[in-house]
């Protein structure tokens, strides 16, 4: 058989998704004495104590499907957010639910919006779909371009998506553009506003939720990935007008996500406590961060993520330099894929783990940031 001739094109033309490393194999190729996994915006104080025995009393029922609603926690969430349980679905992450938006509501010669620089889950869910992309060039300072996206709208755009704040820039748009997004996309698109990473923005003075200002057209994305430590069990939920989610149900994997996913997110969902201090330590992380690059002369984007953006001068560099910390045992996320060929992210995690970052730093680079040592560059 050859393969290629059942193939579609928009299928041949994808390129895999390129995970980080994974401590398992950073062990075994270079046999550091810590690792630190600084590359996956994971949360790396853990999740709630209350997920574990959640999870352990949800395998009693293992043999059972689980509920394809997800009323317990769809409810719940309802509740928090001041919404009717029909404007949410729940599924395996943010990006299932974006593959279920690009299965129910695209169809042949329709095109999608979005920046040149952002989550790469979207490029690779429409390009699926064999779905045209406009992609508009980032602003100067790494923004979404609201008057370029706007412009770029035509007759055959399906949808916008908006990651905000943005993954891998950690930067969002202001409330006054976002509203001017939003009151500017015809009312027969629909805005995908991705709030992967909402519980650590929502206190900025500039960030407007999408809850606060939304129209019938407006899917707000979030996820349990995140601030609750649930990235290994895949959940996360929309919220839209009940319409677009009777819609999109019909398109979604029937018994998606999993019981002991749904019991995770449901113990997770009320522990404030431990997201109060998953957003602190990611807050006094990233302060400590900017003070250590500013004294380092590196180039850096403030963020409003768990993430800051670290600016090399080139390709080159960036390749080295993410090579010279995994050797060391820190795992970073070079971000080519996202667009940036020449920027680096690095996840905020626990102090021990952002120490071991700066002295791995200051190994690799030598006395000052300028050129990466050269026995670096040559092991």
């Amino acid at each position: 058989m050859n393969i290629s001739e059942i193939v579609p094109e928009n299928i041949k033309k994808l390129k895999p998704y390129v995970a980080g490393k994974t401590i398992a194999e950073v062990r075994n190729e270079y046999h550091p004495d810590s690792i630190s996994k600084l590359a996956s915006n994971e949360n790396r104080l853990g999740c709630s104590p209350a997920v574990k025995p959640a999870v352990i009393d949800a395998l009693e029922s293992i043999q059972d499907y689980p509920d394809p609603i997800a009323e317990k926690l769809r409810t719940a969430i309802a509740e928090q957010n001041h919404v009717k349980p029909e404007e949410i679905l729940l599924a395996a992450g943010s990006e299932s639910i974006i593959s279920i938006l690009c299965r129910t509501f695209f169809k042949n010669g329709d095109n999608a919006v979005t920046s040149n620089v952002t989550f790469v889950g979207f490029f690779v869910q429409t390009g699926v779909r064999g779905i045209e992309l406009k992609k508009v060039p980032v602003t100067t300072g790494y923004g979404f371009d609201v008057d370029a996206m706007l412009n770029a709208i035509d007759s055959q755009t399906k949808m916008v998506y908006l990651a905000n704040p943005n993954n891998p820039t950690g930067t969002i748009l202001a409330a006054e553009e976002y509203r001017k997004l939003v009151d500017g996309i015809p009312d027969n698109v629909l805005l995908i506003a991705d709030e992967a990473y909402y519980e650590y923005a929502k206190g900025y003075p500039d960030f407007l939720p999408a809850m606060e200002y939304r129209k019938e057209n407006v899917v707000i994305l979030r996820t349990f990935s995140k601030a609750y430590g649930l990235a290994g069990l895949r959940i996360g939920y929309a919220i839209a007008h009940p319409d677009v989610i009777r819609e999109m149900i019909k398109a979604k994997l029937t018994f998606e996500p999993t019981a002991a996913a749904q019991a995770a997110a449901l113990a997770a969902y009320g522990d404030f406590d431990f997201l109060r201090k998953s957003v602190e330590l990611v807050e006094k992380g990233k302060e400590d961060l900017y003070g250590f690059f500013d004294m380092n002369d590196v180039e850096y984007v403030r963020s409003v993520s768990n993430s800051v953006m670290m600016i090399l001068d080139s390709e080159r560099e960036a390749v080295d330099f993410t090579q010279g910390m995994l050797k060391k045992g820190v795992i970073l996320r070079r971000i080519n894929a996202f667009g940036l060929p020449n920027c680096v992210r690095i996840t905020i995690g626990r102090e021990s783990e952002m120490d071991h970052f700066k002295n791995s730093f200051k190994k690799v680079y030598g006395p000052k940031k300028g050129s990466l040592l050269e026995n670096e560059q040559k092991k």
